[in-house]
């Protein structure tokens, strides 16, 4: 079980996405392949979500997933609750200085230990409509990364280290 990590205050963390916003993040393609785990959300104003929100998604093991392909980046993002897994995948590209990163999710999987019950293919939004995260900030020091979804929230997540050999 991933432990709770404590989020920034509103007021720090809704100014850096002002900086960001005004300078862009720096953040490149190269730098974000990895599993990263949901830690903390934050509803459009930097207030937090409802009690109990964010260990919810802790216990599911929300995470995304991001590894690189020839279109940009392979994006997954998953849930998982007694061995089932909800998974979602699809392809995103970095866009932009800030950057966003756009993606769309083009199937859903549903299984059990590692048996698939149920696959299916999801249509693709219009390209006005595309989800997106924009990235705030990627701070490599602390393993974590900082976005606002196209919905407002805000999301952290914590890159999950590999495992040694």
């Amino acid at each position: 079980m991933i432990s709770a990590a404590s989020g920034p205050p509103a007021a720090a963390l809704l100014a850096r996405e002002r900086q960001s916003r005004r300078e862009g993040s720096g953040i490149q393609i190269e730098h974000l392949p990895g599993c990263w785990m949901l830690q903390q959300t934050w509803n459009r104003n930097g207030d937090a979500p409802a009690p109990g929100t964010a260990t919810l998604l802790r216990w599911l093991q929300a995470s995304l997933i991001l590894s690189p392909c020839d279109q940009g980046l392979d994006i997954t993002n998953q849930v998982t609750l007694a061995g089932f897994r909800l998974r979602f995948s699809g392809h995103a590209q970095l866009k932009g200085s800030r950057p966003l990163l756009m993606f769309s999710f083009t199937s859903m999987e549903l299984s059990w230990s590692s048996q698939l019950l149920l696959q299916r293919s999801l249509p693709s939004p219009q390209p006005q409509r595309l989800p997106f995260f924009a990235l705030i900030e990627l701070n490599e020091q602390q393993g974590t990364l900082t976005a606002r979804g196209r919905g407002g929230g805000l999301a952290q997540w914590s890159r999950l280290k590999p495992e040694a050999p």
